[in-house]
């Protein structure tokens, strides 16, 4: 690979800017950043100033970036399992913003910085109980803030502060702090979606497509704008474990 002193500063900045602010070694022709703020790692190269590669330490972040750039299949740094490249410096820095954002959110990650956060709480009394899970919740909604991009799953809204953090399996129903934390398992979702969702007047089917429950009259579909169809974007086959769930234990019915 071949890249000019002028691209390196580019490269450089791409990944500053978008959170791996911990520039690493230099290993042959790819430079190594990492982050403050996740575990991901990249490693970044190029070739004649006219293709830029992104080398990514976990292959689940790799998947979970398809349709950003295409995937790079030449020989990789060691440590990379896969890489994807671009030609254009405007998606050089989507690719490296999403995936920071998505190994936040991607298990086991939000798992391990909870354990980190909660190690040294006190769980003996229900207050002290309760103060943990605003942390786990708390975590878990920012997570879900990286993984949906601040939008809302169905209705694409964009005002973060008026999105919900909405389990799928509700937070009490959940076995381990695993199931609690998974991005998987919940949807950013606007309030009334949210609402309708939790009291089991909507549920969602393997294909992302709102489901209303039938005591749902027509007047109150159209009032909350349910009365066209609605469907959830960026839904994967480990969301589709939860919302089996909720259609079988909260939807009711259709």
């Amino acid at each position: 690979m071949s890249v000019s002193p002028f691209t390196w500063t580019l490269l450089e900045k791409a990944a500053y800017d978008n959170g791996f602010d911990l520039e690493g070694l230099r290993i042959e022709d790819w430079r190594t950043f990492s982050s403050s703020q996740t575990s991901l790692r990249v490693w970044l190269g190029g070739i004649d100033d006219t293709l830029f590669i992104v080398a990514l330490s976990r292959w689940h972040v790799f998947e979970a970036l398809d349709g950003l750039g295409s995937p790079w299949t030449k020989p990789l740094p060691p440590g990379a399992p896969a890489a994807r490249s671009t030609g254009d410096l405007s998606a050089l820095h989507r690719l490296l913003r999403r995936a920071f954002q998505l190994s936040r959110a991607l298990p086991d990650e939000p798992l391990q910085v909870f354990l980190q956060k909660t190690a040294t709480m006190p769980t003996t009394t229900e207050a002290e109980r309760t103060v943990v899970q605003r942390v786990g919740q708390d975590l878990f909604r920012s997570r879900l803030i990286d993984y949906w991009e601040g939008r809302c799953a169905i209705t694409g809204l964009a005002v973060v502060e008026l999105l919900r953090a909405s389990h799928i399996k509700p937070w009490a129903d959940c076995a381990t702090d695993a199931e609690r934390l998974d991005v998987f398992n919940g949807l950013l979702l606007a309030p009334h979606l949210d609402a309708a969702f939790d009291l089991g007047f909507m549920t969602l089917n393997d294909e992302g497509h709102v489901m209303l429950a039938h005591s749902l009259g027509a007047s109150a579909r159209a009032t909350l704008g349910f009365d066209g169809p609605l469907q959830a974007a960026r839904l994967t086959g480990a969301h589709r474990m939860y919302l089996r769930w909720h259609r079988e234990r909260v939807f009711r019915g259709s």
